[in-house]
């Protein structure tokens, strides 16, 4: 009879098998042409823009309540802690070890959404977590636990893409002169620049005739079309000339609050004033007896867009990594700054410091301590939330700050062989269910 603690074991190796099995698929999908880079691009924004704030709204919305927002505050708190924590621990790393200065966001971000709510699916299914919260519980457990990781995916992405292209290259350095860093971000953003500017031209000469149309030709009427970009320039001008008047200091502080005004957050806004208020929470997810009336048409529909966001976006973590692959291949001298002791150390403290320290540190929160609330799901996530991979956003921060060819395939042959070792989080998934056990009892 294998003892519990060895089923825990097989059950983390499992559910991490299973994650990077999908990501597997993803390269795999790349390798024989399935999918495209640039569609994959096009594919991880739609994921940002528009499934994973559905999957905010339901996700927030349905858990969230007055009685139950007291579990939120500790992952609020946690993840602001812990990722500014990890963000002082890279700037410390590359100061004594001399390390690349893309190891800081390395260090800092680790990947807080698709991987650990898969992650979630694949625990569940082989029923590791049934110790902790109990076999009839585990469905809403893991619910709760979903939400837990999106609100604090929240806070990491605000802090991310708020800071994170300024550490990827030294701020004195001049990319003008490297022909590599004038090139576009690979964000998926090019070819709307490229449909403005043909609109542009429309406008401008009534008589050229129009270019030919592809699959991002607007279906609208033309003069609609027009309507549209007039009225957002005349929009926009108009709100930058107001910002441009304001001294510099408040134009910064207005441009750290604009960070919060981005898809996933306004999501999560909006579940979150769902969830708080009552009659909307009744509107939303009760039945249609209960006063439901959203709950079988929007609250389904919503539902069923933002799951699609936990595999899907998996699957383009997958591809990009195809993409770091065959990069690789072809020019193995351009990621040639990539150390042994640079991967070892970012590993080190992803997958081993932090969970010797979270696992401890909220395991004695919840023992000797009422700061948290008595949920003992809420610890497992506590733990487990500073572990895991870097985020693949490291990558595109690397694209957004300009940074040099040698530089972007540094990150992209880390970012490869940091996902290759994501099966080593079963250890730190069985060190957090036994504290979280540990500190119910």
């Amino acid at each position: 009879m294998p003892s519990e603690l060895l089923v825990s074991f097989l059950g983390a190796i499992q559910a991490s098998l299973s994650v990077l099995l999908t990501i597997g698929a993803g390269v795999a999908a790349a390798q024989f042409g399935l999918i495209t880079t640039h569609a994959a691009e096009e594919v991880s924004h739609l994921c940002v823009t528009m499934l994973l704030p559905c999957l905010m709204v339901v996700k927030l919305g349905s858990e969230l309540h007055l009685d139950t927002i007291g579990n939120f505050v500790p992952i609020v708190i946690w993840a602001t802690i812990y990722t500014v924590a990890s963000i002082g621990i890279g700037m410390a790393a590359v100061a004594f070890f001399r390390l690349p200065k893309w190891a800081v966001p390395a260090i800092a971000f680790n990947n807080t959404q698709s991987l650990p709510l898969l992650l979630l699916q694949s625990l569940e299914a082989t029923g590791v977590l049934s110790s902790l919260v109990g076999s009839d519980q585990m469905s809403d457990a893991i619910e709760r636990a979903r939400t837990y990781f999106l609100a604090c995916s929240v806070i990491s992405n605000t802090i991310t893409f708020s800071q994170g292209p300024e550490w990827i290259v030294d701020k004195q350095e001049d990319h003008s002169t490297d022909p590599e860093c004038q090139q576009s971000p690979q964000d998926g953003r090019g070819n709307d620049s490229l449909e403005e500017q043909r609109l542009g031209d429309d406008d401008d000469d009534d008589d050229h005739p129009p270019a030919q149309p592809d699959e991002r030709t607007s279906l609208l009427p033309t003069k609609i079309v027009h309507w549209e970009h007039k009225v957002g320039d005349g929009i926009s001008s108009f709100f930058r000339s107001y910002f441009y008047a304001f001294p510099r200091p408040i134009r910064k502080v207005l441009t750290a609050i604009g960070m919060f005004f981005n898809p996933p957050s306004i999501g999560a806004a909006i579940g979150l004033v769902i969830g708080l208020s009552p009659p909307l929470h009744r509107l939303f997810f009760e039945g249609m007896t209960e006063g439901g009336y959203f709950n079988a048409w929007l609250t389904s529909s919503l539902r069923n867009i933002g799951e699609l966001f936990v595999s899907l976006q998996v699957i383009v973590v997958g591809v990009k990594l195809s993409l770091s692959l065959r990069l690789m291949k072809e020019g193995e001298d351009t990621g040639a700054g990539l150390t042994l002791g640079t991967v070892l150390c970012v590993i080190f403290i992803r997958f081993i410091l932090w969970p010797a320290i979270s696992i401890p540190l909220v395991w004695a929160l919840a023992t000797y301590t009422s700061i948290l609330p008595k949920d003992p799901i809420l610890y497992f996530a506590l733990m487990v939330m500073p572990v895991g991979p870097t985020a693949m956003k490291v990558l595109a921060l690397a694209d957004v700050s300009g940074a040099s060819q040698r530089v972007r395939m540094s990150v992209a042959k880390f970012l490869t062989l940091s996902y290759v070792v994501t099966p080593i989080i079963s250890f730190a998934v069985v060190g957090a269910l036994k504290a979280a056990e540990a500190a119910k009892e």
